[in-house]
């Protein structure tokens, strides 16, 4: 099992993504071939050197007069290539995200009749589908991405002078969910094509993720600036083969707070998302008794959360204290029957397996089993016991 994390200290841009890739080891020959068959271009790779560091550069030859293409018109040649599936696919989902971003700025709700300036030209054709080829040639079970440097200042393009990131770039960041920040460099560094690409493969995340390198590639940017314009890409191969999840860890001291309000408190945030919550006594100062409220959410849930419990306890703050990522296992939820003093009864029980299908756990569902137990008079501990017997023998 290998983990592609993606680490754009120095912006992303198609080709750079595509460097980056072929760089950490996708089949240059092959994508190549693929890339050149399917777009009117060729394309060149060679290693350069920007700043010191050693990195793969693609060049993409287009023809010197191209019409400006319509999105309808891009789906066609992307169709007409005759892809293999996941890369025609990803492809697909990568120009419909440019499209949709597009068509939010501008305020063109018909895709049919969009019209696609910069990223509707052959080379951006042939940076999603090498990007997306190369990718998929990789064979990683997950890909993420640590926050992308965007640049700063403004831009010239079809639509004038715009401001870094450009909006069609910055819908593109807010849909994906994709982390940025401003640089100290007044260009743009993340182009429309780069975050599209990103926002179709990678999962955001703070920081990298915990686990052994195996391979570091770097795809080299056109810029020249104070430090390397590259995109630096790390095959990682994850710890214990176990599931990567982003959370955040919220938490504030509570006093003078019933009971009853904090039950409610419970209920509510499992229901806005809360991926866990605890709530602990604890005691404050002059001796006051008081409660520490923990809540487990996933980072673009901790501000509503947060706020429902400045609500309901009066609380004036709450602390948020960012997780690197924490390891879990992957579950789902399957339907068992099991035979109880001669009556079929039917259950639900967890499935935990590590990323390789490796079996780690089976747990009854206790509400199930609270009901089977009332039926039939056996004692709940019993009837959990002989439907995670069952489970085991079905899903091992």
């Amino acid at each position: 099992m290998k983990t592609l994390v993606f680490n754009p200290f120095s912006g992303a841009a198609g080709d750079m993504i595509l460097a980056c890739t072929l760089d950490l080891g996708a089949d240059r020959k092959a994508v190549k071939e693929l890339v050149e068959a399917s777009a009117p271009v060729s394309m060149d790779i060679r290693e350069v050197m920007k700043k010191g560091i050693r990195a793969l550069d693609v060049r993409i030859n287009v023809p010197e007069k191209e019409p400006v293409r319509t999105y309808p018109e891009i789906v066609d040649l992307v169709k007409a290539a005759k892809l293999p599936h996941k890369v025609e696919a990803s492809a697909l989902n990568i120009f419909l995200k440019m499209a949709e971003a597009e068509a939010a700025v501008h305020g063109q709700p018909d895709l049919e009749k969009l019209h696609f300036h910069e990223v509707g030209q052959s080379d951006a054709l042939a940076d999603v589908i090498g990007a997306s080829a190369a990718i998929h040639s990789l064979n990683c079970s997950s890909v993420f991405c640590t926050p992308i440097n965007v640049g700063s200042g403004t831009i010239e393009c079809a639509h004038g002078t715009l401001p870094v990131p450009a909006p069609a770039t910055l819908e593109i960041l807010r849909k994906g969910k994709l982390y940025f920040r401003g640089g100290n460099v007044n260009r743009e560094l993340l182009t429309p094509t780069g975050a599209a690409i990103l926002s179709h493969f990678a999962k955001p995340v703070e920081s990298f993720p915990q686990g052994r390198a195996i391979a570091i590639g770097y795809g080299a940017g056109d810029a020249e600036l104070p430090g390397p314009n590259v995109l630096q890409g790390v095959l990682l191969e994850p710890d214990a083969h176990l599931i990567q999840d982003i959370i955040e860890v919220l938490e504030t001291n509570a006093d003078d707070v019933s009971g009853e309000v904090l039950g409610n408190l419970f209920e509510e945030l499992l229901s806005m998302g809360a991926r866990d919550v605890a709530i602990m006594p604890a005691t404050m100062k002059k001796g006051r008794p008081a409660h520490i409220i923990k809540v487990i959410s996933k980072p673009e849930d901790s501000a509503k959360l947060a706020r429902k419990i400045i609500i309901e306890t009066g609380s004036l703050g709450v602390r948020v204290m960012p997780a690197r990522h924490r390891l879990m296992a992957a579950r789902n939820i399957e339907r068992i029957k099991i035979e109880l003093e001669g009556q079929e009864f039917e259950t639900a029980v967890k499935i935990a397996r590590d990323s390789e299908g490796v079996l780690l756990n089976i747990s009854a569902e206790f509400e199930d089993c609270k009901k089977i137990a009332k039926a039939s008079g056996i004692p709940v501990r019993e009837v959990m016991r002989r439907a995670e017997e069952v489970a085991r023998i079905l899903f091992s």
